[in-house]
């Protein structure tokens, strides 16, 4: 049965221009606003979040600032977005640091990590969530270009941020990356995206074994059908519609059920998890 934070499809039509905002979406994603209760699970930690003013970033930032941390945003140019995600974090009583540009430019990458460093006092938690993507049907319609930005901003970017922040963290850190079940059951209208989240995969793996002498765990979040900005503005109007419908569940996930597992994954929690890769995907298997 559907209640007002967890709907069903059909979902009403809608379109928007990517990479899409939330005051647009119908219904509106559930991310924890009045739902998430913290423990103090991550007192006193620094959290960096790409892709962190929306969507599943904006659930994560939220349970992070509830449980204790104070929270750094990366985006792209969402700026109304970013400042509710913000005000949401201080809400929480934590600090909230937002930087906006482009995740898929190494030089932005060191630089956003310095200035989380400089201003917040270090970084304990890094959570590689921005993603880019676009649909197609046929191969022929993804240029070069396309399929560069979608590596750089996928899978590039989480490289580049570890890198810069590794030789910041201390034994206890944690970097969690988000992949996707489409890392094992890849939707060909997403092949560039899908391509990437199994990419994903590989590198929280090879990664995790190569910082655990730091006592730095590596991780990673598979999410299913997840609503958020992305869904109306990347993909044609009856995927829209029926979005998430072929689940399990019957339903897309929203935000706010994520945010546990990203929870478990940056606390003592889960303090003997690492390389591992928790799906939430309302029911759909990854095989």
């Amino acid at each position: 049965m559907s209640d007002t934070r967890r709907p069903e499809p059909p979902y009403p039509k809608q379109e928007q221009a990517p990479p899409g905002v939330t005051p647009k979406m119908d219904p509106p994603p559930d991310h924890g606003e009045h739902s998430y209760r913290g423990n103090g699970r991550l007192e006193g930690k620094i959290a960096l979040i790409t892709g962190g003013d929306s969507g599943i970033g904006r659930a994560i930032a939220i349970a992070f600032a509830r449980e204790g941390a104070d929270v750094a945003i990366s985006y792209l140019q969402e700026h109304r977005d970013a400042e509710d995600t913000a005000r949401l974090i201080e809400e929480a009583g934590r600090k909230a640091l937002t930087i906006p540009g482009d995740v898929s430019k190494e030089d932005h990458c060191a630089g956003v990590v310095a200035k989380v460093v400089e201003e917040l006092g270090g970084i304990d938690i890094l959570v590689n969530n921005a993603a880019f993507q676009r649909t197609y049907a046929d191969i022929a319609d993804i240029t070069a270009e396309e399929w560069d930005t979608t590596f750089r901003t996928n899978i590039y970017a989480p490289f580049f941020l570890s890198k810069a922040a590794i030789p910041h963290m201390k034994p206890g850190s944690s970097i969690i990356n988000t992949t996707s079940i489409q890392s094992k059951q890849p939707s060909p209208q997403l092949l560039a995206y899908a391509s990437t989240k199994g990419a994903i995969l590989n590198f929280t793996a090879g990664l995790s074994a190569m910082v655990a002498d730091k006592g730095i765990r590596v991780n990673a979040v598979a999410p299913g059908p997840i609503w958020t900005p992305l869904i109306p503005s990347t993909m044609p109007q009856e995927k829209v519609e029926n979005f998430g419908k072929q689940t399990a569940l019957g339903r897309a996930g929203q935000p706010a059920e994520l945010a546990g597992a990203y929870v478990l994954l940056a606390s003592d929690l889960g303090s003997y998890m690492t390389g591992a890769v928790i799906p939430v995907t309302g029911g759909e298997m990854m095989i």
